[in-house]
């Protein structure tokens, strides 16, 4: 699993003109699957997520985490976070999880994630040609992956 965490003032997703969640100070997770991620991954990553010490305290310095904050998180799956691009101009996407699949384990990381912060979390629709708009605070953005890390 693979996920791209953006520390954001605001930050929300849209598909078909309807609104689908929306968060203000907080973190937007976008994940990616594939088809040797299990639930051992999902628990990785929402560990990490949730320790992340990437919100300014009063010194000015990277030292809260979400709880801390009591921020909120918005998910949205994205496939393309496994593309290949190695070869020509056309991005290979055989890595990613067929959604018979992917999409238990999405389901799974973000009840696992609602969880753990005792929140709900808003989400995007798997699968969906969706819309994603935030303002990157900082910017903050961090790249992990639990079979790398």
């Amino acid at each position: 699993m693979r996920v791209v965490v953006q520390r954001v003032s605001n930050a929300s997703v849209h598909s078909g003109g309807q609104s689908l969640g929306s968060i203000n100070r907080g973190l937007l997770v976008l994940i990616g699957i594939t088809a040797t991620d299990s639930s051992e991954d999902i628990e990785y990553l929402v560990r990490k997520i949730c320790g992340l010490r990437i919100f300014t305290d009063k010194a000015g310095k990277m030292n809260l985490s979400i709880g801390d904050i009591d921020g909120d998180i918005l998910v949205v799956s994205q496939f393309t976070l496994y593309a290949q691009t190695k070869k020509g101009n056309r991005p290979s996407y055989i890595n990613a999880a067929k959604p018979e699949v992917a999409i238990p384990l999405y389901e799974a990381f973000v009840s696992t994630l609602s969880r753990k912060r005792n929140k709900q979390i808003p989400t995007g629709t798997f699968g969906a040609d969706m819309q994603v708009r935030l303002v990157n605070d900082g910017p903050v953005t961090i790249i992990i992956d639990s079979k790398e890390d």
